[in-house]
């Protein structure tokens, strides 16, 4: 497992240079990393089939006892199972689909990062290494939406599915972290185990609301549900891949993986139920106001993942299975249909169902391919769609709130169907309106009519799927052994009766499609200024103007504004914390200077004097030099000889300094009036007064330094350096140094660039 996931990652590495290849077909060969996860799968089917779970480790911090553990159970087997499948044809359908397309090898690089991480999504065993991964879908998936980084639109879309999802990851780290402190510890397997403990402890409510909220946005799950339709933007390959079969299911991944140890309680129920709920209805209505056959396509997979989430919150073991089995049903004909969808668009170069027609004489194996998907969507026997409905059916019936329930979930199934009709019928019957229109190459209809085949094939052989796939991973999310029993006929039964009444009506309003349309579309029109995602562009714009006036106010190029915010943020929390601790202050007792630091604080102070009043950058330059000397004598005076060597050094570098740059900087002019230096003045003495009193309160508390000694008695034997000072710079902390140094000279090129750009502009005629 370990082995796979690393050579994911030397796939990214060189896709980009494997695809230009001078060999036929050299875009296939990204393709091997998913034939190997896939034959790596179907090797381990028989020991997901008995409950046996394949484990791996890898350490990763040892000196915190963090490890990378992987876990291969029912539920990674089924999730993987899509990832590797669905990946491998969406590889072979991107190979003509961006065929000759300059950026083809960015693309596959991508691909392969997301699949990599999606890998490591369902296989890690540890609450951090899961977020990583979890992150890294999150960026993998902005850089496969922005593909099309020249178009504003897809830079948009890219940037909106990064925020919502970034922001809801963010939440999520903060609840894994109470998660493993609350159990103890961050291994998901554990954390399982103890369900009890974590759904007993004080901080539980506060973590189910930050997993969820990083579900939820992760999953597309209202009121997050509007980043999903934008980020249709994306090349095709790209939406069949992320937005149906895997990384929207990540959230609903991460859900089952926790029920165990958190779920069971009205809190967590009854938050999925009714999150999960109005997803399913909302993106099924959504859905029927859209003409663009991808984000009709979109909309459905947000109702689609609304009713996983939501037979996760009834959390039944039939609603378990039930929400298994949908999921699978979805990969196979979303996945289908927005290949179609693409392979639509690129024959006719429009996906607008309104200019869509008879388009089975020119494209027959597409049609082939999304009438076997769609009627797996529309819910037909014999497919899986239709096991997949009435299991929908019959855990809601089984709610204690069924009444109201079943409600919702009928109007969304009879939105889904007239969604299924209206892309895999609608332009493919009537007359031909694309008469250039041509069947595409076997590549881009033949994974579309693999996978509805698919669909087909599961639901003839509905109980073998159910034992093979769906049994171990229900066991995987209930913790306890399940018998997972799928059929096509169990009688006529109150879902069976609903179901053909959802396909009945499905029918009618397909043959009405124009006038509900009409009506949807007024009815959203109105909605429309009050949705999220108005919401999140003004919050956006408030975020931009708020950027804009914080800039103006603090980073305005004045030294002297910076200086003022820095010395009043300090008065303020170090003043409010001496306030707060006053009685235990205690001062030390005077003690009269001796003459000699008498005589250095009168010439530091006279030079300070001196230079707040000259108006000679030179003479300001050597009265700042004299301050720093006369700092350095009081450290030579106070037996602190390599601090004194150090000073006397930095002083004498930075004199330099200053003298060679002094001749670029314009002439001195005074930019702040009377009033203002006095504020200046006042900001001054009120933060050297501050830092007095703390030196004071510091010498006057005793106690044993563990630092120094070491130092100096290591100095000489470690370092080879009797410079205290110097070796702790250039050897204890030489990293850091380093680190420092390189800020600088960063900056120095800055400078240089900006001075030459200048000299050459003056140059300029």
């Amino acid at each position: 497992m370990v082995g796979l996931l690393f050579s994911g990652l030397a796939a990214t590495l060189i896709a980009p240079f494997i695809v230009r290849l001078p060999v036929r077909r050299a875009a296939w060969l990204p393709g091997i990393f998913p034939a190997a996860i896939f034959a790596y799968l179907l090797f381990s089917l028989p020991a997901m089939h008995t409950s046996r779970e394949r484990i791996a480790s890898l350490a990763w911090v040892p000196s915190l006892e963090v490890d990378l553990t992987f876990r291969l159970d029912g539920l990674g087997f089924l999730f993987s199972l899509l990832i590797a499948l669905i990946g491998l044809l969406v590889v072979l359908y991107a190979s003509d689909y961006l065929q000759g397309h300059p950026q083809l090898g960015r693309f596959y690089a991508a691909l392969m990062l997301f699949m990599t991480a999606m890998l490591g999504v369902v296989w890690s065993d540890h609450l951090l290494g899961l977020f990583v991964f979890w992150e890294l879908t999150s960026i993998s998936s902005y850089l496969l939406i922005g593909f099309n980084h020249e178009e504003e639109s897809s830079r948009k879309a890219a940037l909106q599915a990064l925020l919502v999802t970034g922001g809801g990851g963010l939440a999520l780290l903060a609840g894994l972290v109470l998660l493993g402190l609350s159990g103890g510890t961050f291994a998901l397997s554990t954390l399982n185990l103890r369900g009890e403990v974590l759904r007993a402890s004080p901080a539980y409510p506060l973590a189910v609301g930050l997993i969820l909220l990083g579900a939820l946005t992760k999953s597309a799950q209202f009121p997050f549900h509007f980043w999903l339709p934008g980020a249709m933007a994306a090349p095709t390959p790209v939406s069949a891949y992320l937005h149906s079969a895997t990384m929207v299911k990540a959230g609903v991944y991460l859900l089952a993986r926790l029920n165990p140890a958190l779920g069971g309680t009205p809190l967590w129920n009854t938050l999925l139920v009714c999150f999960g709920l109005i997803t399913l209805a909302g993106g099924a209505f959504l859905a029927l106001s859209q003409h663009d056959l991808k984000r009709l396509l979109a909309y459905t997979t947000v109702g689609a993942l609304g009713g996983m989430v939501f037979l996760l919150g009834i959390g039944t073991p039939l609603a378990v299975k039930a929400a298994l089995t949908f999921l699978l049903a979805h990969a196979l004909y979303k996945g289908a249909l927005f290949l179609v969808a693409g392979g639509i668009d690129h024959a006719t170069h429009t996906r607008d169902i309104r200019s869509l027609s008879g388009l089975a004489r020119a494209m027959p194996w597409t049609a082939s391919g999304a009438l076997l998907a769609g009627a797996s969507m529309f819910g037909l026997p014999p497919t899986f769609g239709f096991v997949a409905k009435e299991l929908l059916y019959e855990s809601t019936l089984a709610h204690p709130a069924a009444g109201w329930l079943i409600l919702f979930v009928f109007l969304a199934m009879i939105g889904m169907g007239l969604v299924s009709a209206w892309v895999a019928i609608r332009p493919f019957l009537g007359p031909l309106s694309f008469h250039h229109a041509h069947e595409n190459s076997w590549l881009l209809w033949g994974p579309p009519l693999l996978l509805g085949s698919l669909g087909i094939l599961a639901g003839w052989q509905a109980t073998a799927v159910g034992e093979l796939l769906i049994q171990p991973a229900a066991t995987a999310i209930l913790g306890e052994a399940q018998k997972v029993k799928l059929s096509l006929w169990h009688g006529i039964t109150p879902y069976f009766l609903l179901s053909l009444a959802t396909m009945a009506l499905a029918a009618m309003a397909y043959l009405w499609s124009k006038p509900v349309q009409k009506s949807i579309e007024r009815f959203f029109a109105h909605l429309a200024p009050l949705g999220p995602e108005r919401g999140y562009r003004r919050a956006m714009n408030g975020l931009i103007h708020l950027a804009n006036f914080q800039t103006n106010l603090w980073q305005n190029g004045y030294l002297r504004v910076y200086i003022l915010f820095i010395i009043l943020t300090t008065l303020a929390l170090a003043t409010g914390a001496l306030l707060f601790n006053a009685q235990g202050l205690h001062l030390p007792a005077f003690t009269p200077p001796r003459f000699y630091e008498v005589l250095l604080i009168g010439i530091i102070l006279a030079g300070v004097g001196a230079v707040v009043r000259t108006t000679s950058r030179l003479a300001t330059i050597a009265l700042l030099g004299t301050v720093g000397l006369s700092i350095s004598l009081i450290y030579l005076l106070y037996s602190a000889p390599d601090l004194a060597i150090v000073q006397f050094a930095v002083e004498t570098l930075t004199v330099i300094l200053f003298v060679l740059v002094i001749y670029r900087l314009p002439k001195f002019t005074r930019i702040q009036g009377q009033p203002a230096r006095w504020f200046d003045l006042f900001v001054a003495l009120a933060g050297g007064t501050l830092m007095t009193l703390l030196v004071l309160l510091v010498t006057s508390e005793t106690f044993v330094s563990l630092v120094s000694p070491y130092f100096n008695a290591s100095s000489l034997p470690l370092a080879k350096g009797r410079n205290v000072v110097n070796v702790i710079l250039v050897d204890f902390r030489g990293f850091d140094t380093l680190g420092e140094i390189t800020v600088l000279s960063l900056a120095a090129i800055g400078v240089f660039a900006l001075l030459r750009l200048v000299s050459q502009d003056r140059k300029k005629p």
